[in-house]
């Protein structure tokens, strides 16, 4: 067997599959593209979904990968197992309905045991497959594989929802007795029994039916295109082709845990390795979605995002490492992962930056929770509740041993079987979750063999063609007469995509003319044009003229050409960090996602504004033309990062200012904007920020309605236009002044307030005063006090005061009388549950609210009898 770095695994890999004929899909985003089932891409066949549902068909059906993934459902295994990881890469080759069960199962035995290849030895490989599958089971033993070597197990069949589904065969390498010291021996694969001697680094699985619900497995219908899927482990296959101990003691790993042993106070070692492994663990998973563009924040993936640092950082505490330390380590996971991802070179300062504000964001964090659980304690409860910690783990990121630690010290207990409930609550929604991530679309058959050539013009002008293709619920049809999608031969409707909106329209046909109302792109790129046919019967080869909407194409072209404009201005004013997160275009406004990590001044954004409008009114001139990836990127065209490209790709330049990769409609000169005018700025999440704009006469809409506004406010405050600001703020001093007025005629009759009652209430021995008041400032309550202790002498202070059919208790009284027994924190406890509020406070001073203020009296009574 040969001995491999993970670069040699992967060169390997790539090249044996290229050899047979395998296109190599270059890594997609862990960000998923167009999928909003996904969280993350989280399988190598994940980015690949597009192909097995059928929505779109690959210009080559033989597909190899090595495709980054990114799992938390087993996260608290992380760092104790030998193998989980929430940062893994898949090695993949897949076929979309060409080779099958012979070639994928003969050339995966060639790709393995070849002297040219892994050259692993047969004898220590061991194969499971379904019970019913026979062929595989015939085919493995036919390559050389020994009978005893291959085991039937029920669960060899991979399904996930409805759709594609259908058996696998499992590849596990034997790391011999050393690691099975009770001598199980195969059991331990045919029992499914968690063992360190058998080690799955492969799964074949053969999609070839289709799963429906309330069908048995044996009625499953057979996929009209069968599949093959593959996943092997890149980290288990260094831990085989390097000899180490675990996943963690190869080269994809060590770097980081060498690096981490110089920042801790504890080494290395067989009690602090789990610390070692989890920061080594996290740390990549964090370097890469960052340099995917994800961003830390308190929802969807942002929020897994801070969840899988915060876990480093307690760990990195947990081997005597203070302050933030994280952020130190991405230098040595990007020169780990350069030669195979060399685009982390490029984002890793801002990498840095994001994880490094995270780091200092997370003490603050802790600071919070560790003053939740002093509240709770200081309350004086004796039991801490299961859904407290649970609080403290999820939201504040507490470590719930530290929770247990804190309250064994201060004699609380902690309810652990409520706190396990929620955390297996949090589990069971995870999994529900990933449930609904995996499922597949069922394919249409249709759709996915309609290979008909059309042809797409960007040209607005009517164009003659043909009806070549009519589908309804996506199966292919004779005639339509209601509503359905439509093929042509030619057409000039932009079919939706990159953000921006399909065109709509109207085709004319000899007997009448029918709606576009939208148009999409089928699995094979063919635009599909949605319409509704006013009763009209549509048929296969009939002909028409096509008309577009050509104004609404005109705004949204318009809306376009001004997004590239904006993420120029923006990378040219707040810096080269700015990267497009996604964006929307359609007739009446434009929506752009960039990442960014704070608010943007109100100035810079009117700057951003004006630069853009510069621009505009330039007159730059555009060109468009198709260009070899190579020679555009040389050109210095923007790309999107998550965008996968051919060969040739379309270019729109605006006069060399703004570069891009792009397929939509764009105006020929700036000029054709007109005006531009943004209508929001706001985060969407941490570190992305969303502007809203728009452009031509949807801008003079939005301008003239400010003027309007404007105009509203000038004629309340008596003003023209032009003088409206002077006189706005000549109104708001005379405001303040007035305020500031009418506050010293209250603290002047607070004053009065509190010497009449000090001086009615004054007696040789103690100040004692009971009052009810109705609507009193609330000031009243604490000047009272401020001029009682200047006294010094003994008081007693309880105010009830009623507003809006409510009660505010507030009682007071000096440290002497605290020495004599009062204690205003129970006494308002008690009288607020007389008029059924609560409340509390110190034997010093404590308020409370009441709902019942019929009580009153009651609550005077319980005064005179127990504050004597």
């Amino acid at each position: 067997m040969r001995k491999m770095t993970s670069n040699e695994i992967r060169e390997t890999w790539l090249n044996f599959w290229k050899s047979k004929g395998h296109m190599i899909e270059p890594s997609a985003s862990l960000i998923p593209n167009n999928d909003p089932t996904l969280l993350w891409i989280n399988a190598g066949v994940a980015a690949l979904k597009k192909y097995f549902d059928g929505s779109e068909v690959p210009s080559n059906r033989r597909i190899s990968n090595i495709q980054k993934c990114l799992r938390t459902n087993d996260i608290d295994n992380v760092g104790m197992t030998a193998r989980h990881h929430t940062f893994f890469e898949m090695l993949g080759n897949f076929s979309i309905g060409d080779y099958f069960r012979n070639e994928a199962v003969s050339w995966g035995f060639e790709l393995l045991t070849s002297k040219e290849y892994f050259d692993i030895p047969v004898e220590k490989l061991y194969f499971t497959v379904h019970p019913n599958d026979e062929e595989t089971k015939k085919l493995w033993i036919s390559l050389g594989v020994p009978s005893s070597h291959i085991v039937p197990v029920e669960g060899n069949f991979w399904e996930i929802g409805e759709g594609p589904c259908g058996p696998d065969t499992e590849i596990f390498f034997d790391r011999g007795e050393k690691y099975d010291a009770e001598n199980i021996g195969v059991r331990l694969i045919s029992d499914d029994i968690e063992n360190d001697r058998y080690i799955e680094i492969w799964n074949i699985v053969f999609s070839q039916f289709n799963s429906k619900p309330g069908l048995d497995r044996k009625d499953y219908p057979e996929l009209p295109n069968k599949n093959i899927d593959t996943g092997g482990g890149l980290e288990r296959f260094a831990c085989i082709m390097q000899e180490a101990e675990t996943n963690f003691q190869t080269d994809l790993f060590m770097p980081m845990i060498n690096a981490t042993e110089k920042l801790a106070k504890v080494k290395y070692s067989y009690e602090s390795h789990m610390a070692y492994h989890v920061i080594s663990d996290h740390i990549r998973t964090c370097t890469f979605a960052l340099s995917d563009g994800a961003m830390f924040s308190n929802e969807g993936r942002g929020y897994v995002l801070r969840r899988i640092l915060r876990r480093a950082v307690r760990y990195g505490k947990k081997i005597g490492i203070e302050g933030s330390f994280l952020y130190n380590l991405v230098d040595v996971v990007v020169d780990t992962m350069k030669d195979f991802y060399p685009y982390l070179l490029e984002r890793k300062e801002n990498v840095k930056k994001f994880i490094k504000l995270e780091e200092e964001k997370f003490e603050k964090t802790l600071d919070s929770g560790e003053s939740m659980l002093n509240s709770i304690i200081s309350n004086g409860n004796k039991l801490l509740s299961g859904k407290d910690a649970f609080k403290l783990y999820d939201t504040y990121g507490f470590p719930f041993e530290l929770t247990k630690e804190i309250c064994l010290e201060n004699n609380i207990e902690i309810d652990e079987e409520e706190f396990k409930k929620e955390m297996n609550a949090q589990k069971e929604r995870a999994r529900e979750s990933r449930k609904k991530e995996n499922s597949m679309h069922s394919q249409s058959f249709d759709l996915l063999s309609f290979n008909e050539n059309s042809e797409f013009s960007y040209d607005t002008s009517d164009i003659k063609t043909k009806v070549i293709g009519l589908f309804k619920d996506g199966n292919i049809v004779d005639s339509i007469n209601d509503e359905g999608y439509i093929v042509l031969e030619k057409t000039n409707f932009y079919a939706e995509s990159g953000g921006e909106v399909g065109d709509s329209g109207t085709l004319e046909f000899k007997d009448g003319i029918v709606n576009v109302e939208d148009t999409i792109k089928a699995p094979n790129k063919q635009h599909l044009h949605y319409v509704v046919t006013n009763g009209i019967t549509i048929n296969v080869n009939d002909e028409l003229t096509t008309h577009i909407n050509v104004q609404r194409r005109t705004n949204i072209s318009r809306n376009h050409s001004a997004v590239h404009i904006l993420q120029k201005v923006l990378q040219e004013t707040l810096g080269d960090h700015i990267k497009q997160a996604g964006s929307y275009v359609d007739e009446y406004r434009l929506r752009f996602d960039f990442t960014h990590f704070e608010k943007i001044d109100n100035k810079v954004l009117e700057d951003i504004e004006n630069k853009v409008n510069e621009i505009i009114n330039k007159g730059l001139p555009s060109t468009i033309k198709l260009m070899n990836k190579e020679e555009a990127i040389k050109t210095g065209a923007m790309a999107l990062f998550n965008e996968k490209y051919g060969d040739v790709v379309r270019v729109v330049n605006f006069d060399n200012y703004s570069i891009e990769f792009c397929g939509g409609c764009h105006v020929t000169n700036t000029s054709n904007i007109g005006c531009f005018v943004i209508l929001s700025e706001e985060s969407i999440s941490s570190g992305v920020r969303r502007i809203e704009a728009t452009t031509s006469f949807n801008a003079y809409k939005e301008l003239k309605a400010k003027e309007d506004i404007l105009n509203s406010v000038s004629n309340s405050v008596g003003s023209t236009i032009n003088e409206v600001v002077n006189k706005t703020n000549s109104l708001i001093n005379e405001l303040d002044q007035a305020k500031e007025a009418l506050k010293k005629i209250e603290d002047d009759l607070i004053d009065n307030k509190v010497n009449e009652l000090i001086n009615t209430n004054n007696s040789n021995e103690c100040i004692k005063i009971v009052e009810v008041f109705e609507n009193a400032n609330k000031n009243l309550s604490l000047k009272l006090v401020d001029k009682l202790k200047s006294l010094n002498k003994d008081y007693f202070v309880y105010i009830i005061n009623k507003s809006n059919d409510k009660l505010a208790l507030f009682a007071a009284c000096s440290s002497s009388l605290v020495n004599k027994g009062i204690h205003c924190g129970k006494i308002i406890q008690e009288t607020s549950k007389l008029a059924n509020g609560n409340g509390g406070g110190s034997p010093f001073m404590a308020q409370a609210g009441g709902r019942d203020i019929s009580k009153v009296n009651d609550i005077l009574n319980y005064i005179k009898e127990n504050v004597k």
